[in-house]
């Protein structure tokens, strides 16, 4: 990029204080990098996903945030991603009718031998919690952004690679009272068909009375009718410039026109606390083998 590197983060604010800190560090590091931006009168933060190691500290930073009067939004972007995006519009504008069920099934094929993860995040490999903390909180956000906030969870979670301390494989059955389902079928060790196995992490499904919505591992969108065999292509397969149909650009900019005045964060970070609260809900499903209410969580 040409900017300079820093080895230390308050001499990196001291230097060029920014008008905006995106935290993009691991989730060990987000509360101490936290308090060093508030004690160097960082007006604006975005913190990357997982927020904080667990919900206690995650809690702790959004209270130092308020008491310093600064703006911070986590940097949650797959529901930036467009496919989502276009999903979402379709669903609003009765595309599919009242939704029933959202599925997604997660086949990245990094996560299997010794070698696992070991090229690109190693730390993967030592996380007590895994698939669920670092990788299913994604989708647990964009069901929420899709669907809304879950009433209960039910849960199965699986580790398939003896070489990784934490989860590799989930079942994450999110319940609505009035009879809405949304599942997240994750296993790092399967692929999905798709060239590059991270532009979409794997395949969705959207279903309602109508219709349904499928995303396949290109990033195309496509919506078939009830009842029907053929499909309309609603948003086409591109290679977009970036991560993940350039989700992390398309949060960025997002965050820096509300900061601006034009219209509100969607993630902020005392709203993201829900989902950790989710996420919470899945790991003592995981353990008690039953199903947890999320308003418990």
């Amino acid at each position: 990029t040409g900017a300079p590197p820093y080895g230390d983060l308050a001499n990196m604010l001291r230097s060029t204080k920014p008008d905006l800190l995106d935290i993009i560090t691991p989730s060990e590091t987000h509360l101490d990098f936290i308090r060093i931006a508030l004690s160097e009168r960082v007006p604006r933060i975005i913190c990357q996903k997982p927020f904080c190691r667990n919900l206690e500290e995650a809690r702790e930073a959004v209270r130092l945030c308020d008491e310093a009067g600064i703006d911070i939004a986590i940097h949650e972007n797959f529901r930036f991603q467009p496919w989502y995006r276009a999903m979402k519009r379709a669903i609003k504008e009765g595309a599919i009718g009242n939704l029933q069920q959202i599925t997604f099934r997660l086949r990245t094929g990094d996560g299997q031998g010794p070698r696992a993860y070991l090229d690109r995040q190693p730390y993967f490999q030592e996380m007590p919690r895994f698939l669920v903390h670092e990788t299913a909180v994604h989708w647990i956000d964009t069901f929420c952004f899709l669907m809304g906030t879950p009433d209960w969870v039910m849960v199965d979670l699986r580790r398939l690679n003896p070489v990784i301390a934490g989860e590799d494989a989930a079942y994450i059955l999110l319940g609505y009272t009035d009879g809405r389902r949304a599942l997240f079928d994750g296993n790092r060790l399967l692929d999905h068909a798709a060239e590059n196995h991270r532009k979409t992490f794997g395949e969705c499904l959207v279903e309602g009375i109508d219709g349904t919505l499928e995303l396949t591992g290109d990033g195309a969108v496509s919506l078939r009718r009830f009842g029907e065999q053929d499909k309309a292509i609603i948003l086409e397969a591109n290679e977009w410039p970036g991560f993940g149909g350039d989700c992390v650009h398309a949060l960025q900019s997002h965050v820096a026109a509300a900061l601006q005045g034009k219209g509100q964060i969607e993630n902020p970070a005392r709203d993201y606390l829900r989902i950790l609260e989710i996420v919470e809900a899945v790991y003592r499903s995981a353990e008690s083998g039953e199903r947890i209410e999320v308003s418990d969580g």
